[in-house]
């Protein structure tokens, strides 16, 4: 494909597991950011107070800004981004958790720090 024909597009798919050493300091992070916030209707702010001390993955995931991945990369501009957490049982000595295994889907290099 020459310049012209390929899209200027690119999916970028990371992965992270962290270790969650201090759940309070996390979820006192994520509340103190939204009471910090802007104008949220009492019952809206409540509610995202409430899920974020009640649960460690939500509250890494408001914390965490896939624009800050990207903000300082010369010549992108972010489009489109979605993000999930969840609580999982890890085993770094798993083959299951080799980063460096092919997934299965085309398109892509995959780097692994390990």
């Amino acid at each position: 494909m020459s310049v012209e024909e390929t899209s200027r597009f690119v999916r970028l798919r990371v992965e992270l597991v962290v270790e969650v050493q201090d759940a309070d300091a996390l979820t006192g992070a994520a509340a103190g950011q939204i009471a910090a916030g802007p104008e949220t209707p009492d019952a809206e702010r409540a509610h995202a107070e409430s899920v974020v001390t009640e649960d460690t993955a939500e509250a890494l995931a408001y914390l965490v800004d896939p624009f800050d991945l990207v903000r300082e990369v010369p010549g992108v501009e972010l489009h489109q981004a979605s993000w999930s957490s969840e609580q999982i049982d890890y085993d770094p000595d798993s083959p299951e958790w080799d980063l460096d295994e092919d997934d299965g889907e085309d398109g892509g290099e995959e780097a692994g720090i390990g």
